[in-house]
């Protein structure tokens, strides 16, 4: 398997931290003026972002940000630390055979595993041969050059509840998710990473849209963990769902888990102020902080920093936010 080129990025973006922290210090207003401004992205390498389709993983930094020095430098080693490939593998052990009125399929259940060390998070899936089938069509219509030599199991006329023909497939799957993640733009597309975590989040927003805040608490723990193995290159991708478990901690009077949560998802903005979830993270944060007896001028203060630069406009609470996604 390949090395991703940032985890060769260490010193790159230390020096970057020292550099940009100096600037934010000591660069004078005018000067600021006539500066071109600085782009900064965790994406080091020279890779075609679109093919990730991960649209939020384009991080600017304006020179007029008024970060701190240190806040600067935690952003520089959450950017190093997510550089850090995390090798996963894929075990099939079981079937079951789940039967409907006029439907009878095969659910395959999928461990996935942290390589190099034991795990006790495992993530736990099931899936059905249609739901293969889609990502395999889905991924050859993005990566069809890298899709060459990826052979799909078929579709078999008869026998598809065969004991044999269910070993077979077991085996087979597990090859073709190994493979799958094998390649970095793959393993690092939207399409591949919805394969393995979107039925569970359809699932885990339902309840939240119910008020089944602990069951949707639960599903969201699980996936969470999942995601954050997924998207070591993109963490601003798990913001709604840390921000879902946000809403959930807060609605069930878990305000401190809330709050761990909220810092979590507001670590991952830092860069980010124009992100659709910034500014309703914030308020739901000061009113958390507020609850808590902790420094909650800070967080105010970012938020009226934000609200004096943009034009008044209608901000949906974190709540409203979190329940229109993944509404069908």
């Amino acid at each position: 398997m390949e090395q991703d080129p940032e985890c060769t990025a260490e010193r790159e973006l230390l020096e970057a931290a020292s550099t940009i922290a100096a600037f934010s210090i000591t660069a004078p207003p005018d000067e600021e003026q006539s500066q071109p401004k600085a782009e900064i992205s965790c994406e080091l390498s020279k890779e075609n972002p679109g093919r990730d389709d991960l649209r939020d993983s384009k991080a600017s930094l304006s020179p007029n940000s008024s970060m701190t020095t240190k806040e600067l430098q935690e952003y520089w080693r959450n950017e190093k630390s997510q550089c850090r490939q995390v090798k996963l593998l894929f075990e099939i052990p079981s079937t079951r055979i789940v039967e409907h009125h006029l439907s009878k399929y095969v659910m395959y259940k999928i461990i996935i595993l942290q390589t190099g060390s034991f795990d006790s998070n495992k993530s736990v899936i099931e899936r059905r041969y249609s739901d293969f089938e889609k990502l395999h069509r889905n991924l050859l219509e993005d990566f069809s050059e890298e899709m060459e030599d990826v052979t799909f199991p078929k579709k078999a006329l008869t026998g598809n509840f065969t004991d044999e023909i269910i070993s077979e497939r077991k085996l087979a799957f597990k090859d073709y998710l190994r493979l799958l993640y094998s390649m970095k733009f793959i393993r690092r597309s939207k399409k591949f990473i919805d394969f393995l975590t979107k039925p569970e989040l359809q699932e885990a927003y339902g309840c939240l849209r119910g008020g089944q805040y602990n069951k949707a608490l639960e599903i969201l723990l699980e996936v969470i963990r999942l995601q954050e193995r997924l998207t070591r290159g993109n963490p601003v991708a798990i913001v709604p769902t840390l921000c879902a478990i946000v809403v959930c901690h807060k609605d069930l009077g878990n305000a401190a888990s809330a709050f761990e949560y909220g810092e979590k998802a507001l670590s991952y903005l830092c860069m980010r102020n124009s992100h659709k979830y910034y500014i309703p993270l914030l308020e739901a944060m000061i009113t958390l902080a507020y609850e808590l007896g902790k420094d909650f001028l800070s967080l105010q203060e970012k938020l009226e920093e934000w609200k004096a630069k943009k034009d008044p406009v209608r901000v949906f609470s974190l709540k409203e936010l979190a329940v229109r996604e993944y509404v069908k």
